[in-house]
């Protein structure tokens, strides 16, 4: 049988094969972010689909602070209960469910205007050109704590692990990136400084949840422009994350949405690709460090999927489109029917009733 479905662990939780779902906004929570119907129905068609650890969509960790509707909240201790629903429907089927958490910050439009938006600097987000206050030291230690109390409700309510979002110009990524990092206190200015707040927001979470909970981190391989961050400069984050005990890292890009017209074009010494558009950089990384390294982005060829699998150091493939089109998708691959995937990318996903497949899953 293929390696992609063989059994592993990262940290101490076993996967029964190396396919993610990776965080998608589903963009069917409550306006405060509590779970719906829909959404079980979602979880439940990934985890009936052999979809080995699923990625929620990403989760608000301080009520005031919401990048976009419809996502899922873990802002305080009323998201429990249904939680506990949600992890004990995904265990049924022997897949496991992480919980994404993440501070959206000036990456959003969002009711701008209506609510304080942190930042690390008064410099706005290139795509949205949202500006954000410069946050005091005060309101970092309160960011630091927030992300460390959702993580214990994460592990509270039986997720088997949290993703933290450090990647796609979010908070997080903003701090790591020295375009975005103007600060000349023990934030800004090295890179050591710039990802102290990564490194902290990490030690709390771990301190409240013990060692033997997964916490993995999702990185941007590179922000591809001049002025961001560079790949080797992940590569550094990389092998501090490492250090510090990160279960697993997922390497995605800064060019959310924008990938698949720049595959062919090389940034810091490798090329985006066609199929799992920064694998090359997720495999580069896995030369550094004995953590186990995820890629995102582009993928869909299972053939191709595996190649990677058998000639690279990457351990796990997260999709995310082509299940919206085939939550089955992984069951089918398993059972060796490898033609080829509904999912046309055509980015239709987005509809005022929620993201889902227009074309083949269709949802009432």
């Amino acid at each position: 049988m293929s390696i992609l479905f063989s059994p592993s662990r990262i940290g101490g939780m076993t996967l029964k094969n190396r396919f993610v779902r990776s965080a998608t906004w589903e963009n069917l929570a409550t306006e405060d972010g509590h779970m719906t119907e829909k959404l079980y129905d979602v979880y439940r068609e990934l985890a009936e689909g052999e979809v080995g650890l699923i990625v929620t969509g990403y989760a608000n960790i301080v009520e005031e602070e919401k990048p976009n509707a419809g996502m899922m909240g873990m802002y305080n201790d009323s998201f429990i209960d249904e939680y506990q629903k949600l992890t004990s429907i995904v265990h049924q089927y022997d897949a496991k469910i992480v919980m994404q958490l993440a501070y959206g910050g000036t990456k959003t439009t969002f009711n701008v205007g209506e609510r304080v938006i942190f930042a690390p600097s008064e410099v706005a987000e290139r795509g949205t050109q949202t500006l954000g206050k410069a946050m005091t030291q005060q309101e970092v230690d309160y960011i630091v704590e927030a992300f460390a109390l959702a993580t214990k409700r994460a592990q509270d309510s039986g997720f088997d692990g949290v993703e933290i979002h450090a990647a796609h110009t979010y908070l997080i990524n903003q701090f790591l990136s020295p375009y975005y990092n103007r600060r000349d206190d023990q934030y800004g200015g090295s890179l050591e400084n710039r990802m102290r707040f990564l490194i902290e927001i990490y030690q709390a979470c771990r301190a409240l949840v013990g060692n033997d909970f997964p916490i993995l981190v999702k990185l941007t391989a590179s922000e591809f422009f001049a002025g961001g961050a560079t790949f080797d400069e992940t590569r550094v984050i990389c092998k501090k994350l490492e250090q510090i005990g990160v279960d697993a890292i997922i390497v995605s890009g800064n060019i959310h949405g924008n990938a698949s017209s720049l595959v062919g074009e090389s940034f810091d010494g490798f090329t985006l690709q066609q199929e799992g558009y920064f694998h090359e950089y997720g495999h580069a990384i896995s030369q550094d460090v004995n953590v186990p390294i995820i890629t995102v982005g582009g993928l869909s060829d299972i053939h191709a999927i595996e190649e990677m699998a058998e000639n690279t150091g990457i351990g796990y493939f997260a999709l995310s489109r082509p299940l919206l089109a085939e939550p089955d998708l992984i069951k089918r691959w398993k059972e060796g029917q490898r033609d080829e995937v509904d999912c046309e990318r055509c980015s239709k996903c987005r509809t005022k009733r929620g993201n889902f497949c227009v074309v083949y899953n269709k949802r009432k």
